[in-house]
């Protein structure tokens, strides 16, 4: 089949998709910013794509979804044809090494182990294969491999479980909130008494412990906050919504107008 047919085949799958791609980085008549980018500069629209996956499944918007699916493959068939082309990787072997990974990491269901195992034995058993894995990479600290490109909630949570299965970390709960007390104390403390570097640098910390609460209750910090950003939105919009209908725009509105229509919009949820 010639590339032009493949190419216009809407059953073509995989290979339609990666000869699109080679046609658009073509040097000579692909198209002036495929040719352009780099690594560097796709990698920003690789982790939009990625949240606006998250964005449609926590919408529970399936078309949606589908679509957003399509952009975030893109991603990835961008990057393996760049490493294609400068002799890195293909799409191919990209897809080999994941797959082989998936293999060995699941030896109870495509090798000898039991599938006899509870969730936390066979959570146990993925953290060990995954240390031996970054032992062949020669990451020897605790906390190597911790991706630092990672959003900054993300990250914190991935260094604070990666403590914890060495032992550093608080016994219960209750000692991470003493701590949070302790961080909120020393964060009004710098705001009245120290430059504005340190009062970010307590405030940063207070955040970090935050993380670690939702990690200590079994919550997703991340999705969580998401979903406080979704509530934030969904009710400031019926506030406005509801100032339209009494002829106003926010601004034309005061703190104590807004305050009592939110109470009145959640009350209403």
């Amino acid at each position: 089949m010639k590339n032009d047919d493949l190419i216009h085949n809407p059953d073509g799958g995989i290979p339609r998709l990666l000869e699109i791609m080679r046609r658009l980085r073509d040097p000579k008549t692909g198209c002036p910013w495929d040719i352009e980018q780099d690594f560097a500069s796709i990698a920003p629209y690789t982790i939009e794509e990625a949240y606006e996956v998250a964005d449609a499944i926590e919408r529970g918007d399936m078309a949606d979804l589908e679509g957003e699916l399509g952009d975030l493959l893109l991603q990835v068939v961008y990057h393996t044809t760049m490493g294609e082309e400068a002799g890195h990787f293909t799409f191919e072997s990209v897809t080999r090494a994941i797959a082989d990974k998936m293999v060995a990491r699941h030896p109870h269901v495509f090798g000898d182990e039991s599938r006899d195992k509870s969730a936390e034995q066979q959570t146990a058993d993925w953290e060990a294969i995954k240390a031996k894995e970054r032992a062949g990479k020669s990451e020897r600290g605790t906390l190597d491999g911790v991706a630092i490109g990672l959003p900054a909630l993300l990250r914190a949570l991935k260094l604070q479980k990666r403590a914890a299965r060495v032992g550093f970390d608080w016994p219960s709960t209750t000692d991470v909130l003493d701590k949070i007390v302790e961080e909120s104390r020393e964060l009004v403390e710098a705001k009245e008494t120290l430059p504005q570097e340190k009062i970010e640098e307590e405030y940063g910390d207070l955040l970090f412990v935050m993380a670690n609460l939702g990690r200590h209750l079994g919550l997703d910090p991340e999705a969580a906050l998401r979903r406080a950003n979704a509530k934030f939105t969904r009710r400031f919009e019926a506030i406005e919504a509801k100032l339209t209908e009494r002829g106003k725009t926010p601004s034309q509105s005061d703190l104590a107008e807004m305050d009592a229509l939110w109470d009145q919009v959640k009350a209403e949820e």
